[in-house]
């Protein structure tokens, strides 16, 4: 059977390539990093009747017809996803695991960096969704509460598990059942995008930062901590910290993470709620320490030995960029196909390598460290049971829901 067929082993050069880019800086530039903070200025420059329509409708929707699957006369798929997230070999004009898939299947991929907002990016292909056209799209990456959005308006359709071997059995259980897909009919993840606490050894004189408590009530950090300019990621790991879960949050309970942070910022504690620009605070000091993302703090260690990070006992924040394939693409068993490739494990391996997210493929440890030994051992990219069992993310929101915490964060945040 073609799932069967085994991958192609790294040759030499390949190898030598991703340790290259794994150790030279390219990586630095992340996906989420870059990006992800404008979702919240999007959400604020487009006023209320947007924000409106950024929650979940209400149910009983159902699934929209999907168009005819042409992958057997059409050997090809097109795939769209945020850019600096996928392998490239040294020299920039190749996507190894990309053309791996195509000499192995046929099936020719056409790759666009296209979505650079999950909003944008949904403003985009709605209309044509809506009116059951083709967006041009067979496979795309959007993050879990935009993939809740678009499952629930009927626009996703459900996956074959017979065409998943490799994604149904090594699929990380802490990924299995999220609330707004359960079993993952609709979706598989590409990255893992955990959200926890890091600091600089050096700005915080040798002192170990391990709490959001500690970030917004150590008198020895004030004026140098950072937030995430991302709600979810920032009240997610301040609602932890005050024992409240954020799968389970209500208004009252987002109420008060946000006059906890709220006293955080009068009190000058709080320095700013940053995108991207953080990572530059860290390691220069400016920040002591700060909320971070995962994949961040991968690269910064590599670059600067005082870059420490902690996972909170209460727990930290991780959500998903997952794959889906629209009910309108054409070539849906082709897509399928894609889908299962990346849950192998060497191709997971050099995803992981390159991207330096969570991986959420089982079984990649062995492939990972003829890459790079130090990836394969690191937590942040290979969590633990332990590790994974502390993981939390926050729950889906309805319309009216997305837009009053969207709102009351952006006027925390002053963005």
């Amino acid at each position: 059977m073609e799932h069967d067929e085994q991958p192609e082993p790294f040759s030499p050069p390949e190898l030598a390539a991703v340790r290259r880019s794994v150790r030279s800086g390219r990586l630095a530039m992340t996906r989420r990093s870059l990006l992800r903070a404008s979702a919240l200025a999007a959400a604020a420059a487009v006023g209320p009747a947007a924000l409106t329509a950024c929650g979940i409708p209400p149910a009983g929707r159902t699934e929209a017809a999907r168009t005819a699957d042409h992958s057997a006369e059409e050997k090809r798929l097109a795939f769209s996803n945020w850019t600096e997230y996928m392998d490239v070999s040294d020299d920039g004009k190749h996507r190894p695991t990309l053309e791996t898939f195509t000499r192995r299947t046929g099936i020719a991929v056409t790759y666009t960096e296209d979505i650079n907002d999950n909003d944008e990016f949904f403003g985009k292909i709605q209309a044509q969704l809506a009116a059951g056209q083709d967006t041009g799209r067979d496979l795309i990456v959007l993050t879990d509460w935009m993939c809740a959005r678009m499952i629930s308006l009927g626009w996703v359709g459900k996956l074959d598990p017979s065409q998943l071997p490799h994604a149904r059995t090594r699929l990380a259980a802490q990924y299995r059942n999220p609330a707004w897909d359960p079993g993952r009919v609709h979706s598989y993840p590409w990255q893992g995008i955990p959200a926890l606490i890091a600091y600089n050894k050096k700005a915080t004189g040798g002192r170990k930062v391990e709490s959001v408590g500690q970030l917004l009530d150590d008198p020895a950090l004030k004026g140098r901590v950072g937030f995430l300019s991302e709600m979810r990621d920032s009240v997610g790991l301040t609602l932890l910290d005050m024992g409240k879960r954020p799968e389970d949050v209500t208004a009252d309970d987002f109420d008060a993470a946000i006059a906890r942070l709220q006293k955080g910022v009068d009190s000058h504690q709080i320095r700013r709620f940053t995108g991207n620009d953080y990572t530059n605070d860290l390691s220069k000091g400016d920040l002591a320490a700060c909320v971070a993302w995962a994949g961040d703090i991968v690269q910064l260690q590599r670059d600067n030995p005082d870059i420490a990070y902690a996972v909170p006992a209460a727990g930290y924040m991780t959500s998903t960029d997952n794959l889906m394939i629209p009910n309108t693409a054409r070539h849906k068993r082709n897509a399928e196909r894609l889908i299962d490739y990346y849950y192998e494990p060497k191709a997971a391996a050099r995803l992981a390598a390159y991207i330096n997210y969570a991986c959420p493929v089982d079984g990649v440890r062995d492939e990972l460290a003829r890459i790079d030994q130090d990836l394969a051992d690191n937590p942040l990219i290979l969590p633990g049971k332990e590790m994974a069992a502390r993981s939390h993310s926050f729950r889906a929101l309805n319309a009216r829901e997305s837009k009053e915490f969207t709102q009351k964060f952006s006027d925390l945040t002053g963005s």
